[in-house]
């Protein structure tokens, strides 16, 4: 049987990290190379497939859409080639990552979603940190972390996992009883509950209501978001947190606070050096992760 003619691993590879970074420059810089010689890369994988893959303005590189097509023909072949070596080498060893995460977020949101990645990549093995500064260990005794911030860093890689909503959540009670309108005495009289993580929050929820003078009797601050849910469903106080929560709680005893949506300063963010990136456990959690979009 005659072999299929394969097109230039390198050049794959160097379009793949192209399209993850959208930019010529940082995909060199992340594979070692001269600007010009990824442009070369580049240009023998387009001339192999006959297509335009990309649009160059600068240093910035969008996908056309003949390169849109071949990167969601071409990624998941390449991702089961991957793991079918994995799998059959008896050489391979344990692909050990060491992630920080939230506790919030990996209950909600990551360990729903856990054993997909393990069938994915049967090698993977996570040492899970919940500890404090998250993005300050990164690089040291974290290999990555999922961070809650206004933005991180520079010198990190980091991507952004969603956009987020501010929300005052309290009991049903506690809802019923201060109304569907903001009453600056009532509020004055509540508690309310402020994760450590997100000072900001709150001045933003009460800016958006026109209640910059509010002075509650009382401020509680917490670092575990799951914490702060239960004791606003326990009647303890309103928590100044992102909707997503309440949403994935799917706490009956939680209600909103009034109907208003205020834009939150902070945003859930995968972080890693650039260079951890050559690292495969890295590489293969941030890829995963960004695929599935949690």
């Amino acid at each position: 049987m005659a072999t299929r003619r394969l097109p230039p691993l390198r050049a794959l590879e160097a379009f793949l990290r192209t399209v993850r970074l959208g930019s010529a420059r940082a995909a060199a810089e992340e594979l070692g190379l001269s600007p010009s010689a990824l442009s070369r890369r580049i240009a023998n994988l387009e001339e192999f497939t006959g297509k335009k893959l990309f649009t160059r303005a600068k240093q910035a590189m969008s996908l056309t859409d003949e390169g849109q097509a071949f990167h969601d023909a071409v990624l998941p072949h390449l991702d089961a080639l991957a793991l079918a070596i994995e799998n059959h080498s008896e050489n391979m060893s344990l692909l050990r990552l060491h992630l920080g995460v939230l506790p919030l977020f990996g209950s909600q949101r990551l360990f729903p979603h856990l054993g997909e990645l393990r069938q994915r990549h049967p090698l993977l093995h996570i040492d899970i940190d919940t500890g404090p500064h998250l993005d300050e260990r990164v690089g040291d005794t974290l290999d990555a972390a999922i961070i809650l911030s206004r933005g991180p860093a520079s010198g990190l890689h980091a991507v952004r996992l969603d956009h987020n909503m501010v929300h005052a959540i309290c009991s049903r009670e506690t809802a019923e009883k201060l109304g569907k309108e903001p009453d600056l005495e009532k509020l004055g009289k509540q508690t309310f509950l402020i994760h450590n993580e997100l000072p900001e929050s709150f001045q933003a929820w009460k800016q958006a209501l026109d209640l910059s003078a509010l002075e509650p009797a009382a401020i509680d601050h917490y670092d575990s978001g799951q914490l702060m849910l239960e004791a606003a469903a326990q009647g303890l106080g309103i928590a100044i947190m992102h909707d997503d929560h309440m949403k994935r709680a799917a706490d009956k005893r939680l209600a909103h606070l009034y109907d208003i949506e205020v834009e939150s300063p902070y945003s859930y963010w995968f972080i890693c050096k650039p260079q951890s990136l050559e690292s495969r456990p890295v590489r293969l959690f941030h890829d995963w992760l960004v695929r599935a979009g949690l």
